[in-house]
């Protein structure tokens, strides 16, 4: 099998000089697929958003954040392989990364079903790839267990990020596409010049409110609370629900649990607060 990126690079598995290799991982949804395919004591650097698992990645150095990140820290790590991703990371940095970094591996999930190939994306190139059939495995189980769940009756929501501005996501998203396994179809902004960004941004108006059958508010990356989510659903009229962002943002073995909350999501539709991940 062919090991190629979201940016169409063919990869080989490591092998001498690289059998041990240094990888630097500027994305927290891989950082934590790295760890459950066994490849913890590889990482040599992480993004100081890449908390999970938190026992395990106390002791990788951090290199700045996603956005922010500090070059001469991460040359002074010497790694064999930068994993970074289109959404969460700037081309301009990564280029620069590119000069002293012989490896860069480009993701790009555009989808729950896009997961079993990044598993195997990577488990292939650092010989973790029967550990990576496993999560496999338990994704396609959990997947033929939500599509088992009878659909709750279809909706449009609207999934909010942030505020000051209010931002949302466009259909295009993963999670947008990770909603959409449910049947929760997303809001689409009327202005053109936001319906084209993948993050647009949004004014709260009665036209809006009537679109939407429920507002979703994020935990991340803002930190929507309770609060927030009864406050505007008393400002609105409408069903407002806080929801966990890490389980319908992260992908990589994050996305396995991810499914299993859709499911509590499906299951219980038509609640005022989210459920547990179970």
């Amino acid at each position: 099998m062919k090991l190629i990126d979201a940016a169409g690079r063919e990869h080989h598995a490591v092998a001498p000089p690289e059998a041990a290799p240094r990888i630097v991982s500027l994305v927290p949804s891989i950082t934590e697929l790295l760890c459950d395919l066994g490849l913890a004591h590889r990482l040599a650097g992480r993004t100081g958003f890449c908390v999970h698992p938190a026992d395990t990645v106390r002791t990788i150095a951090k290199v700045g954040g996603t956005k922010n990140v500090n070059l001469d820290k991460i040359r002074a790590l010497a790694p064999t392989h930068l994993i970074v991703n289109i959404d969460e990371n700037e081309k301009p940095t990564v280029d620069a990364l590119a000069g002293f970094i012989p490896n860069i591996i480009v993701t790009h999930p555009k989808g729950p079903r896009d997961n079993p190939a990044l598993y195997r994306l990577l488990g292939g190139i650092f010989g973790a790839g029967e550990r990576a059939e496993q999560l496999c495995a338990i994704f396609e189980r959990e997947y033929a267990a939500l599509a088992a769940v009878a659909e709750p009756a279809p909706k449009t929501v609207l999934y909010c990020i942030w505020k000051d501005p209010w931002m949302t996501v466009s259909r295009d998203t993963y999670i947008a596409q990770m909603l959409a396994l449910i049947g929760w179809r997303h809001w689409v902004a009327a202005d053109p010049a936001e319906a084209d960004c993948r993050y647009p941004k949004f004014n709260w108006s009665q036209e809006l409110t009537d679109a939407v059958d429920e507002v979703l508010l994020s935990t991340e990356p803002y930190r929507f609370t309770e609060a927030h989510a009864d406050a505007l659903e008393r400002q609105l009229g409408k069903p407002v629900q806080l929801v966990d962002g890490e389980m319908l943002s992260w992908y990589g073995s994050r996305a396995i649990n991810g499914l299993r909350y859709l499911r509590n999501l499906a299951l219980t539709s038509g609640g005022s607060s989210a459920p547990a991940c179970g």
